[in-house]
């Protein structure tokens, strides 16, 4: 008694409701071409240089979580060497996820986001000479709003295999640490028939100024520099 129902059709019915056929194929083509170039803008202002001024977000649909201070993120860059630099460093391409990210906020915010800022690796920036990037905007009095995480997470040794270069007191103590195991491993009675305390102490001061005269050999020869000195520094060789 009563026809079934075609939901195509239906659709079909709604849909001439709310546009005429003949503008649908104008109203797409708008549409995708709006969002390529709001997309090319975000890609071009992730390549230009930053002058730090913060953008003008609704702090209602902030989320606190991606809300950090330059204390903290300094901590962070100094702990794992890394760099907080403005994006236009980064190598390569920013994925995908990373643009739709940036205008989503956008849209919610209805704000053009600019000045990037981006914590990585040196390896992963392109920096002037003398593994987990993280992509910020600036909101004004040292506060940045993490935008997006891409990539693969940090070596689960990183923190340890960086703490030496943290400072100066860090870089003593594991070259010490280091002339004593190497003391240790010395076959001491090549020297010595009968060594004592005397020997094993003459010979680690021995290896430390060796091993301490290498390291800042290299520390001079490359230029580098401790995590806390290098963090935001755009040269490559600190």
């Amino acid at each position: 008694m009563f026809s079934k129902t075609n939901i195509e059709k239906q659709l079909l019915k709604y849909r001439s409701k709310r546009i005429d056929e003949h503008f649908i194929m104008e109203e797409v083509q708008r549409i995708f071409s709006e969002n390529e170039k709001q997309r090319a803008e975000i890609v071009s202002a992730l390549s230009k240089n930053s002058i730090d001024i913060g953008n003008d977000f609704n702090f209602e649909k902030l989320n606190t979580e991606h809300i950090f201070h330059i204390e903290d993120i300094k901590k962070l860059c100094i702990t794992y060497r890394l760099r907080f630099l403005d994006s236009h460093f980064f190598k390569g391409n920013f994925p995908e996820e990373a643009i739709s990210e940036i205008r989503k906020l956008e849209n919610e915010h209805q704000v053009s986001l600019k000045n990037f800022k981006i914590i990585a690796p040196a390896k992963l920036l392109k920096l002037e000479n003398a593994d987990d990037p993280l992509l910020f905007a600036p909101m004004g009095n040292d506060y940045y709003y993490l935008i997006h995480k891409w990539g693969n997470d940090l070596h689960p040794f990183r923190r340890l295999l960086m703490w030496p270069y943290k400072n100066f007191e860090n870089l003593v103590f594991t070259v010490a640490m280091l002339s004593v195991l190497i003391t240790v491993l010395v076959p001491m009675h090549w020297f010595s028939p009968n060594p004592g305390i005397g020997e094993y102490l003459f010979l680690a001061l021995f290896i430390f100024k060796g091993a301490g005269g290498f390291v800042i050999f290299y520390g001079f020869s490359k230029g580098k520099d401790f995590n806390g000195a290098i963090w935001n520094s755009k040269y490559y060789n600190a």
